[in-house]
């Protein structure tokens, strides 16, 4: 093949390293030639990896916890596919019911309308127009990070199938008897108007009061202390608890009291419940607000008063001047009324848990509602025998212990939301025969008696309803499709440790229930994304990082990269803007040294036949990226993004760029034509094997690079096949034998730094080579070590040097496998000089040596100082050694000279 013309090699390789000039062409050229698709390649037969990503809601917009999810999920997706097996990765969005509504009636608010103002058909429609709108941005941020979906197999929580699929789940669980009806006490947002699920409810500290308060005895003869957090849901109290076994209060049982600020009495209970310790040891039972008061209430059949209306305003069970107040207005009037009544002893400063909602953080309320709940302990028992049996894998393992916690200690599920926009309930209500009527398909006869007085429940289905069923409902369940049969179960899932009670369990729970087995075997949880304080990256703090500012900033590679290499798997994430520089540097650093490859071929032909005709040095070169490849898929089966990533970083930017390419220039600059076409050949098969290393990780630089090559091996990088570890045991002793030439040279360099000689003055090195392979290997790349190491010659002894030797070329004694080497440069240094500073750092290291081992003689503090701190100290005294040891050979190297 002939040489490039300059100018055309400069227009199709600039020097400056510029990410934005072709990373949003290559990804339409992916999508473009269908690479996303599942496709078998280089005879792989294994089963189809397959990923469903977490769906991120259609109303957002990517944040650092995307980015860190979707680069992971990505490098996963784009290794497997290289490895050859069928490989899909199914992108869908949430249609998240909460935030979208609110998004949608926050814009209607700002027009002056709210969904009542214009019915739920209509609100329905305009919510329908704001995820549309919405959902175009998410999924070009979604490509923009490099992620390799398929999108052609996109799916939506709320789409036709999905929809038919909720139904489906909803009506067989219903005719089992897993899903039922009941009034129940319930979390309650005021603001979003809905009950939320246990696991929907977020706890932080608050500080509040705890209010003690009379309650007169009707006999008059005295009163009870009752101490709430609460005192607005007095009005709400049906009795007072004291504990069966509290002598203070035996008498008191039975007996009346009056309720504060009301004409109503009330009477005095005996229940276990009562804790004997906590304030006054009398409990105020308010069983439509509290949900142990609601279990007391149930246990003695006592009468609910519910003093809330759903927006959180007081009801028509206050008093007049109470109602329509907010809870935050009536606990303040509450407070002054007792006060005036002189029925409040005192408040005490409290520090308590609060729930908030999730989504957008109002207080949580209890608030009796009828609802609709799954039965969960069937299918929980069904989760964790599964865990048990092997079948699922979590990763870092310790989670594992926080499912297993979370399904011994379920509660029922409450999956009805009062809101208009998610799968509206399929049930229906006849007010002819009271029965109700559950279908797949809309009804307009009651199944029972036939009436056509019916009604379909006002409320949706959570929409973790919907998305318990992603792995399977995305191919097409309930129908038995032939995507649900190559497909399900699918291999991995990546996914936050917030969403583990949310989705993960559920996802479990209902692979189980409606597949009958496992929708997933290996779970890898993402660190947490902090900043560098340690923080949780939050809207509130305004500390968070847009991955989509990164990318334009620095590329995508460079946000990808970072991650991956940053992600140690068990331990949060700290990240700053500064840190994805990183990440950036080394994507230049890969465009800087396939520049300087690629342009070789201005100058020498490229023949491809010459590909394989190894030196010692390509040998080794070759050994250490058939090592990385070894590295990379080992850590690949842990999920330990970070090891594969710090494989392919070490590999090229040292042994590569530092190394490789630097000794490779002896080739490139020789008169030998054919030396010259021999190292390009070779060394571009290295780079496009090195390309193929590190593209999972660097997707766009690497197949930037890639499409410039000569000797590409496909017509895309991200179809190639990844490089596998073979066995290289026969270039073993080769690459040995590069490695000593390797030491040398960075043995001389150390030399060169100790003694501060320039790097302009050249030294003569005589060295004594056992070996008759290293000698060769020595000879072999004399060019190399005279370049690489700054030396005027390297004279080859036939015998062993002696001391007379040593002292006579100031015995820099350089030692490697069979070698040693003495360093002419005696006339550069300034002996005395050189000798007073050893001998100032020797004190000083010894020093340091004395007190970490009086350290260790101090019996106080081995026996109780952390242990990690007394291996600490070990450890330092034995650095010291080996530095005191290096020291005196120095200082009588120079003394004796």
């Amino acid at each position: 093949m002939s040489t490039l013309h300059e100018d055309e090699f400069n227009a199709s390789f600039p020097k400056s390293y510029q990410p934005k000039d072709f990373e949003s062409t290559i990804y339409h050229q992916w999508e473009e030639a269908n690479t996303f698709a599942p496709q078998s390649r280089f005879g792989n037969t294994e089963s189809p990896f397959v990923v469903v990503i977490p769906p991120p809601n259609v109303t957002g917009v990517l944040h650092m916890g995307h980015g860190l999810n979707g680069s992971l999920q990505d490098i996963l997706v784009r290794y497997q596919r290289m490895l050859g097996r069928k490989t899909l990765w199914v992108p869908g969005t949430d249609h998240a019911g909460i935030a979208t509504q609110h998004v949608a009636e926050k814009e209607l608010k700002a027009q002056g309308k709210s969904r009542h103002d214009v019915g739920r058909k209509a609100f329905v429609e305009y919510v329908w127009q704001v995820k549309e709108r919405h959902h175009k941005i998410i999924t070009q941020q979604l490509r923009e990070i490099g992620s390799s979906c398929d999108w052609q197999a996109e799916r939506f929580t709320l789409d036709e199938g999905l929809s038919q699929a909720v139904r489906e789940s909803f009506v067989r669980m219903y005719q089992a008897g897993d899903i039922y009806q009941g009034e129940y006490l319930v979390n309650w947002c005021m603001r979003c108007t809905t009950a939320l699920s246990d696991d929907e409810v977020e706890y932080a500290e608050e500080s509040s009061f705890l209010y003690h308060v009379k309650y007169p005895l009707v006999d008059g003869s005295g009163a009870l202390i009752v101490a709430t957090s609460r005192p607005e849901t007095i009005f709400g109290d049906v009795a007072l608890a004291v504990h069966p076994e509290d002598e203070r209060y035996l008498a008191m049982i039975g007996k009346e009291v009056h309720v504060p600020m009301t004409n109503r009495t009330i009477k005095v209970i005996a229940d276990s419940y009562v804790d004997r310790t906590f304030g006054s040891a009398v409990l105020k039972v308010t069983p439509s607000h509290d949900p142990n008061d609601f279990e007391i209430g149930k246990r003695h059949n006592l009468a609910s008063i519910n003093i809330f209306h759903e927006n959180g305003l007081l009801n028509q069970h206050t008093p007049k001047e109470f109602q329509g107040l907010t809870i935050v207005k009536a606990r303040e009037a509450a407070v002054a009324l007792l006060e005036q009544l002189e029925l409040l002893v005192k408040k005490d400063p409290l520090q308590h848990r609060v729930g908030h909602c999730y989504r957008c953080n109002t207080t949580i309320e209890p608030y009796l509602s009828k609802q609709w709940f799954v039965r969960m302990e069937k299918m929980a028992s069904m989760a964790l025998q599964a865990h048990d049996d092997g079948k699922i894998h979590f990763y870092p393992k310790r989670w594992e212990n926080t499912y297993s916690a979370w399904l011994k200690d379920i509660r029922d599920w409450c999956i009805s939301r009062q809101l208009w926009w998610g799968h509206r309930i399929p049930a229906w209500y006849c007010a002819a025969c009271g029965k109700i009527s559950v279908s797949t398909t809309d009804l307009t006869h009651c199944s029972h008696c036939q009436s056509t007085n019916i009604k379909q429940d006002e409320d949706v289905l959570d929409t973790w309803f919907s998305s318990w069923l992603w792995p399977f409902s995305v191919f097409g369940w309930p129908n038995q499709s032939e995507q649900l049969k190559e497909f399900y179960p699918t291999s991995t899932l990546v996914t936050a440790y917030d969403i583990i009670f949310f989705w993960v369990t559920r996802m479990i729970m209902a692979g189980l229930n409606f597949m009958g087995e496992v929708p997933f075997k290996d779970i890898y949880i993402t660190p947490l994304v902090r900043d560098k304080q340690g923080r949780k990256m939050s809207k509130t703090l305004g500390n968070g990082i847009d991955p989509l500012e990164i990318v334009k900033s620095d590329g995508a590679d460079a946000l990808r990269f970072t991650i991956a290499y940053l992600s140690t798997q068990g331990q949060d994430l700290p990240l700053d803007r500064e840190m994805f520089k990183m990440g950036g540097r080394f994507a230049n650093k890969i465009w800087n040294a396939s520049r300087f490859l690629l342009g070789n071929r201005v100058a020498i032909a490229y023949k491809p036949e010459l590909a394989k005709q190894y030196s010692a040095l390509d040998m080794w070169i070759a050994y250490r990226l058939n090592h990385a490849s070894k590295l990379v898929a080992e850590a690949f089966t842990q999920y330990r993004f970070d090891d594969a990533s710090h494989a392919i970083y070490d590999y090229f930017w040292d042994d590569f760029c530092d190394w490789y390419l630097e000794a490779l220039k002896a080739s490139f600059y020789a008169d030998d034509v054919a030396e010259k076409e021999r190292a390009l050949a070779v060394s571009l098969s290295i780079l496009e094997e090195s390309l193929r290393l590190m593209h999972p990780f660097l997707p766009f630089i690497s197949e930037e690079i890639y499409q410039k090559l000569p000797n590409k091996q496909a017509d895309f990088l991200i179809v190639a096949p990844y490089p596998q570890a073979q066995d290289r045991s026969m270039w073993e002793a080769s690459a040995e034998a590069f490695g000593t030439v390797k030491l040398f040279i960075g043995q001389v360099r150390a030399m060169r730094t100790q003694f501060g000689i320039a790097g302009d003055e050249r030294i003569v090195a005589k060295v004594y080579i056992a070996s008759n392979q290293e000698r060769e290997a020595f000879m072999a790349h004399e060019e190399v070590m005279l370049r690489m190491a700054k030396l005027k010659t390297i004279e080859l002894a036939s015998v062993a040097f002696n001391e007379t030797d040593r002292k006579a070329h100031l015995g820099v004694n350089l030692v490697g496998r069979d070698f040693e080497a003495l360093l002419v440069m005696r006339h550069l240094i300034n002996i005395e000089q050189e000798i007073a500073k050893l001998t100032k750092e020797l004190a000083e290291v010894t020093q340091q040596m004395e007190r970490a081992q009086a350290k260790l003689a101090n019996e106080n503090f081995v026996q109780r100082a952390d242990p990690s701190a007394v291996a600490k100290e070990r450890e330092r005294v034995e650095q010291f050694s080996q530095q005191r040891i290096k020291l005196e050979a120095s200082l009588e190297s120079l003394k004796e000279s």
